[in-house]
């Protein structure tokens, strides 16, 4: 098997992988769960909030993600049979994306990661809050490429996003995908695509995390936390000294 020091690239899911994004989507439905006074399992409203997510990604592609979810929130009350939002919450709901919380290790391991790998962001949001969150919770993180559905016209797991990458990785460093990793915690999103178009990929499992996830596990690597693969990355490249 190849090592991880033999990649030059790590091309990143960012909400899920990065960032907490169940524990931000959670955050923000929480207004209108308590205004109405209901209560659901976490499982039952992160089901319900990705079913909504993925049947409207597909349905209107080139909606940016903060008015995407700006949807969602309204389709998510509707499917708990709660009374519908006003206007403002489904807005407030949208433009939550970036104060949701990284996981506590993405900062430091990016930085670890960054001494061997140039850094891209393949993500499914928009440039706006894509932004928001590098400079808040990922306090500035420098990635050297950031792709976002916006960009790209679709959200993954669309191929044509994993295409657009390929296209700008090479365009930007004369990398081509035998020497890429994917790395995310989704095997929907991230896995399942990257496999079928011949990219290596690490599965950051995020222990508890559910959206995203599907029986049949493909993967190159696997880790629990990024920290974990930055880990493994120093000791691989400790042992060439």
């Amino acid at each position: 098997m190849s090592r991880l020091s033999d990649y030059k690239v790590l091309t990143f899911d960012c909400y899920g992988t990065l960032v907490d994004w169940e524990t931000g989507v959670l955050e923000g439905l929480r207004p209108v769960l308590e205004a109405n006074k209901a209560t659901f399992s976490r499982e039952q409203l992160l089901a319900v909030f990705h079913e909504c997510e993925t049947a409207q990604q597909t349905k209107t592609a080139d909606l940016t993600y903060d008015k995407l979810l700006t949807s969602v929130h309204a389709q998510v009350a509707a499917k708990l049979n709660l009374p519908a939002p006003s206007v403002a919450e489904n807005e407030a709901f949208g433009s939550s994306v970036g104060n949701w919380p990284a996981f506590p290790d993405s900062v430091d391991a990016l930085h670890r990661l960054s001494k061997h790998y140039k850094l891209v962001i393949l993500s499914n949001v928009d440039r706006e809050s894509f932004a928001k969150t590098n400079a808040g919770p990922l306090r500035g993180v420098p990635f050297d490429l950031i792709i976002t559905a916006q960009d790209v016209g679709s959200y993954k797991p669309n191929f044509g996003n994993f295409e657009y990458m390929l296209r700008e990785v090479d365009a930007n460093f004369g990398v081509g995908k035998d020497h890429i990793i994917q790395t995310a915690q989704s095997q929907f999103h991230d896995h399942q695509p990257a496999r079928k178009m011949g990219i290596k990929s690490s599965w950051i499992v995020r222990p508890g995390a559910t959206m995203g996830n599907r029986a049949d596990e493909i993967y190159d690597w696997k880790f629990d936390t990024l920290g974990q693969m930055a880990d493994a990355l120093e000791a691989d490249t400790k042992n060439d000294c």
